[in-house]
């Protein structure tokens, strides 16, 4: 061992302490793990390890062994084990890649091109089968330490935030990664909120029927990622587990979907929740509401001088009889007067009676084109519970 590498083998303890003091410093999870004298100990161990081989492997243009392979992959698992999450895991093998080309680069001299070239090459081949490594050992040692919940809940926020996914998280979890996902935000609405505890029951519950990534993004909010094949049975597949899941919380809610791609759900998912939040508020979900569902509210809930004009024509309805409620049956039922007066146990004439109040209080026919336009926004932004 010669040049370069002679400089990294020898710097290997100095290399390996800031390495740790990085980690420690940058992640809370590794802070957590150094309190302890003996984590610290093994993380030490381990950067000093890694940096040996590394070099001498690199120096006769080596690959990694088995038994490399496997004290990689044990390693993995001890951090797993530890309650390491996903994401620390994916920012500490980030930052062993700069921090290894930092020492590669501290360590050169002007005439030692050749083994910086040789030990970059070595890193881009070998690097990557040590991560992989090491992260199948990583999950193994999750799956001791973590529920299943917690798990699928990180793999849907490392998709909802556009990192890439191991393909080994989706497997340990029997879960297949797809390309485009309806993403379908549930907003429970109007009465105290479950315990951490009742949320991951009920992830735990729905997982049992729908095995598909999901997460509560806050504690009034689902968010379920399913995977877009046909699309019309994909929707109807997240309107079920909609349905299923305002039974297991027994609470209103409102739902949102959107359709997007992987590595772009970030922006797919603030659709799903912008949606969610203009859309009605049901004790029994109908339909899934996608933008065509609902552009006119999402129009309106970005102009405070619109909204107020509807929200007072929506205090105007409120003195008559039902009148909003047979609006959204009349609206329901696409304006026609015997499938609407059915669906509200009225007479027909009862419902004229309805329909021409409403024109006195509104100024406006509820069949004609503007009433259409501006009274289903008035009903829609009242179910959607934003005026209480």
């Amino acid at each position: 061992m010669e040049g370069l590498f002679k400089l990294l083998w020898d710097r290997v303890g100095s290399n390996a302490r800031r390495a740790v003091d990085v980690y420690v410093s940058q992640l809370p999870d590794f802070r957590s793990v150094a309190e302890d004298a003996r984590g610290r100990a093994s993380m030490l161990d381990f950067a000093v390890l890694l940096r040996r081989r590394e070099a001498e492997l690199a120096s006769d243009g080596a690959p990694f062994t088995d038994q490399d392979l496997a004290v990689l992959t044990a390693f993995g698992e001890e951090r797993g084990a530890q309650g390491v999450s996903v994401d620390s895991r994916r920012r500490v093998l980030d930052l062993h890649d700069v921090l290894t080309l930092r020492e590669v680069h501290e360590a050169a001299g002007l005439n030692e091109v050749d083994h910086v070239t040789a030990m970059i090459g070595w890193l881009s081949v070998n690097g990557l089968t040590g991560q992989g490594a090491y992260t199948r050992g990583f999950l193994k040692g999750q799956e001791r330490s973590l529920p299943l919940v917690k798990r699928v809940q990180d793999l849907a926020g490392t998709l909802l935030a556009d990192r890439s996914v191991v393909p080994e998280l989706a497997k340990s979890l029997n879960l297949g990664l797809a390309d485009r996902y309806v993403v379908t935000a549930v907003r429970v609405s109007g009465v105290p909120l479950p315990t951490s505890q009742r949320r991951e029951e009920i992830v735990g519950a729905l997982l049992k029927r729908f095995p598909v990534p999901m997460t509560w993004r806050e504690p009034e909010e689902l968010v379920a990622l399913l995977p877009r094949g046909d699309t019309e049975a994909s929707e109807e597949r997240a309107i079920c587990l909609v349905r299923e899941f305002a039974q297991l919380t027994g609470r209103p809610c409102a739902t949102g979907a959107a359709t997007g791609r992987v590595r772009a759900l970030g922006d797919t998912v603030a659709l799903a929740r912008r949606i969610s939040q203009v859309a009605p508020v049901e004790a029994v979900p109908r339909r899934l509401h996608t933008m065509a569902d609902v552009f006119v509210e999402l129009g309106v809930a970005q102009l405070p001088q619109v909204d107020d004009w509807l929200r007072g024509l929506a205090q105007r309805l409120a003195g008559g009889p039902d009148l909003l409620a047979t609006l959204d049956a009349y609206y329901q039922y696409d304006m026609n007067r015997l499938n609407t007066a059915g669906a509200l146990h009225i007479h027909p004439r009862t419902l004229d009676y309805r329909l021409r109040r409403v024109r006195e209080l509104a100024g406006m026919e509820p069949g004609s084109l503007q009433g259409v336009r501006v009274l289903s926004a008035v009903v829609a932004r009242v179910l959607a519970g934003r005026w209480s």
